[in-house]
C-alpha cells in the first residue's frame, strides 16, 4: 500500500524545479495530486503526463478567489483534499537594503508570505471536512539567517516561519499538523537562472565546496523530507522547522588530509 493511496494533494508551484518533484512522487504514493501554479500550461503539460489522478488549475497565490478555485478544484474533482504543500515562491534580484524599491518588497512578501497565509487560509476548511490532515510550507535556509542583498526574501522566509508556528497552534485540534522545510542550495531554475531584473544567478554566490555534503542539493532530497511530513509517520510531528542544506549553515567542513 502506498502511502498516499486516497488523498489528494495540492501543490503550489507544481510545475517549477522543486514542485514538479514533489508532485511526480505524491503521485507515485498513490495521491491524486493537484498541480497549482501561475504557468497553465506547464501544469497541463505534468498532469497529461501524469495521466489519471493529476488534475491541473491556474493558480495565483496572492488572489484569494484564485485561492478558492483551486480548493475547490481539488474537492470536487478528487472528493477531498487532504494534503496542502506551499511550495511557490519568488526571489528578488540582489540589492542592498538602501538600492531596494518598495514595489519589489511588496511583491516578494505578496508571494511568499501573503500567499501561503491565503493558502492556509483557504485550505483549512476543506482540511476539517476530511478529518485532519497536513500542510507544508516550503520556506528557505535565508529564512534561518541573514543574506545580504536578499532582504526582501529573507524577511518573507523569517515570516514564514512564524505564520507556521502559529497555523500549527490554531489547527493541531482539528488534527492538521503544519510544519516547515528550509532548503539551502537546490539545483534548479531558481538558483541557477537569474530572478527577474537580475544579470547574475544566486548559485554564482555558493560554491558547494564548504559543504560538509559537498554538492548541491537535488529536488528530490526536498521531496523526501516532505513526504514524510505530510504522511500519517509523522502524526506526532506539528509547528517544527527542518533544514535541508548539506551543512551550509554549519560553516566550513573540515577538509580532508592530503598525503
Amino acid at each position: 500500500m502506498n502511502r498516499f493511496d486516497d488523498q489528494t494533494v495540492l501543490v503550489t508551484g507544481g510545475s517549477g524545479g522543486q514542485g514538479s518533484s514533489h508532485v511526480r512522487a505524491f503521485h507515485a504514493e498513490g495521491a491524486n495530486v493537484v498541480i497549482g501554479g501561475i504557468d497553465a500550461e506547464r501544469g497541463a503539460a505534468l498532469a497529461d503526463e501524469l495521466g489519471t489522478r493529476a488534475h491541473a488549475i491556474r493558480l495565483d497565490v496572492t488572489d484569494e478567489s484564485s485561492w478558492s478555485a483551486a480548493v475547490l478544484a481539488a474537492e470536487s474533482t478528487f472528493g477531498a483534499l487532504d494534503v496542502l504543500v506551499n511550495n511557490a515562491g519568488v526571489q528578488n534580484p540582489p540589492a542592498l537594503i538602501e538600492d531596494t524599491d518598495r514595489a519589489t518588497w511588496s511583491r516578494i512578501l505578496d508571494v511568499n508570505l501573503t500567499g501561503t497565509l491565503l493558502g492556509i487560509k483557504a485550505a483549512i476548511p476543506a482540511l476539517r471536512r476530511a478529518a485532519g490532515g497536513a500542510i507544508v510550507n516550503i520556506a528557505s535556509t535565508m529564512g534561518v539567517g541573514g543574506t545580504a542583498r536578499y532582504a526582501p526574501y529573507v524577511a518573507s522566509k523569517w515570516a514564514v516561519r512564524g505564520l507556521t508556528r502559529t497555523a500549527a497552534l490554531e489547527l493541531g485540534r482539528d488534527q492538521i499538523r503544519v510544519n516547515t522545510i528550509h532548503p539551502g542550495v537546490i539545483a534548479t531554475p531558481f538558483i541557477h537562472e537569474p530572478a527577474a531584473g537580475a544579470t547574475a544567478a544566486i548559485a554564482d554566490d555558493y560554491s558547494p565546496e564548504p559543504f560538509a555534503v559537498p554538492r548541491l542539493g537535488e529536488p528530490i532530497d526536498v521531496t523526501r523530507l516532505l513526504l514524510f511530513l505530510a504522511s500519517s509517520d509523522a502524526s506526532f510531528i506539528t509547528g517544527s522547522e527542518y533544514v535541508i542544506d548539506g551543512g551550509l549553515l554549519l560553516g566550513p567542513a573540515l577538509q580532508a588530509e592530503t598525503a
